[in-house]
């Protein structure tokens, strides 16, 4: 089991590397996260929700994702309210002060014990991951996913610190000693994540740490830029780009505050000639040569923002300029006339009224859809591989369908080949999609990057750099006590 000193230590993406280590090295693993939070999800084979870091951390495995592998995961709809996924389905909307203090922390531990159970039966080694510090003494009591976990599965745990953020040694000496004697016995070793520089000038300070703490600094991983694995959540969007760049081909991702899925433009990101950027004002979206609106967890709310802050108004201008404007999810629905939500799921606001920009209305729904796809973009021979997951029914009067999904299901609207939506998340990891988008907006740019194979080099890539800074031999023997 992998926790951390802190949120974005590097958990997610070490748990990927052992999960191909493992692999690698002839063992069956899977990976497990009792509780998430994020707006990055995934669905299962068969179109249940996880955390995408789950399923990314799968498919380090070799494995499909299974909604075992992630029983509980938060989806933020505000600042202070979440929709609650239990094994894969949406369970409840509560704020935090509801889940943590009037939810049954018993039964969801419960609940994910069970999935635990159930991988266990199947998979070997299960590598867990923590979330968040593991020092939080107010949290502990409601505690279903840190050392409750490490504890109760006997797991040999590393803690995971850091070191690019400054204090290291008081963050991993300052966890160990607030954590309860049962918990501390159960950390195994220390990982130093994201040095820069001559590992060997910190050997002093190993020495020390293992001092101080009484067990090993197994591993002191450099930081790395040249290895590319899917972001965990939005914590990263600060690393991101937020500007246009004179000489390349400007696609702007429209910022949106409850942003989802922003791994739906990974692709796109490593394409040298294009720079991906995320546009935060009307300025930022003129400057661009196509303008995405991505999905959202909560459609009116974002929507609103839009247009409070002239965002909206910006993205209609660039759409009468010609200019591609293309929607994804929640950014489709915005692109219609109106969004209703009589049900008041996503708040206080019934009806209102949307980009204009596509003929068609949108009725949030208290139903989720979510599954993976086979796609067909019509009159275009384009297909590819995506996944579908939102609330909410989209119709028109004036039927033309962006694709159609698994043979038989219409998808989006086609207003033309520079203004279209849909509702296949993914839809821009197949370089066919890219390379259309890029023709139609007169872009002379041509990728030809394998996706898939891309990200398995990345997984081994990983997997070398994890073996070679790493006592695999103690982690080995760890594991087997």
């Amino acid at each position: 089991m992998f926790v951390g000193t802190g949120s974005d230590v590097g958990k997610s993406v070490i748990n990927a590397g052992f999960c191909r280590i493992f692999k690698q090295d002839g063992y069956s693993p899977a990976p497990f996260k009792a509780q998430n939070m994020s707006l990055n999800s995934y669905p299962t084979t068969d179109g249940l929700e996880i955390g995408r870091a789950q399923a990314v951390q799968a498919e380090a495995c070799g494995i499909d994702p299974r909604v075992e592998m992630n029983p509980v995961l938060l989806k933020p709809t505000d600042y202070m309210n979440s929709q609650v996924v239990l094994n894969g389905k949406p369970w409840a909307n509560k704020s935090a002060k509801e889940y943590f203090n009037g939810t049954d922390r018993e039964f969801l531990f419960s609940e994910s014990m069970k999935a635990f159970s159930r991988l266990e039966e199947k998979f070997n080694p299960i590598v867990c991951e923590g979330a968040g510090s593991i020092s939080e003494i107010n949290l502990w009591e409601k505690d279903i996913t840190n050392m409750r976990v490490a504890v109760s599965k006997n797991a040999a745990t590393y803690i995971i610190a850091d070191i690019d953020k400054g204090g290291v040694f008081g963050s991993i000496y300052g966890t160990m000693q607030l954590l309860p004697e049962n918990e501390r016995k159960q950390i195994s070793g220390i990982i130093i994540n994201k040095f820069r520089g001559d590992i060997s000038l910190f050997e002093d300070g190993k020495t020390k740490l293992e001092e101080l703490c009484g067990v090993p600094v197994v591993a002191v991983i450099p930081h790395f830029r040249d290895i590319y694995i899917d972001d965990e959540d939005s914590v990263v969007m600060d690393k991101k780009q937020f500007k246009s760049i004179e000489g390349k081909t400007n696609i702007a991702v429209v910022l949106l505050r409850h942003m989802s899925n922003f791994t739906d433009f990974n692709l796109l990101e490593k394409i040298p000639e294009v720079n991906l950027y995320y546009a935060a004002n009307p300025e930022d979206v003129e400057q661009a040569d196509i303008v995405i609106i991505p999905g959202s967890k909560n459609t009116i709310s974002d929507l609103l923002y839009l247009q409070k802050k002239g965002m909206a108004k910006a993205i209609k201008k660039v759409h009468e300029q010609g200019k591609a404007v293309y929607g994804i999810c929640g950014g489709f629905q915005m692109m219609g006339q109106r969004v209703r939500d009589p049900e008041l799921i996503e708040g206080d606001i019934e009806l209102i009224p949307g980009l204009g920009i596509l003929p068609l209305d949108t009725i949030i729904t208290a139903e989720k859809t979510t599954g993976q796809c086979q796609f067909e973009i019509l009159n275009s021979g384009i297909k590819g591989e995506g996944y579908e997951i939102h609330m909410g029914e989209t119709s028109s009067k004036n039927e033309s369908p962006f694709a159609t999904i698994n043979n038989n299901k219409k998808d989006g609207y086609f207003l033309n080949p520079k203004t279209w939506g849909t509702y296949i998340h993914g839809i821009f990891d197949n370089k066919e999609v890219v390379n259309s988008i890029l023709k139609e907006s007169g872009q002379n740019v041509i990728t030809r990057i394998d996706f898939k194979k891309f990200k398995e080099e990345q997984y081994n890539k990983l997997a070398q750099l994890i073996r070679e800074n790493t006592d695999m031999e103690f982690v080995y023997k760890s594991m087997e006590s």
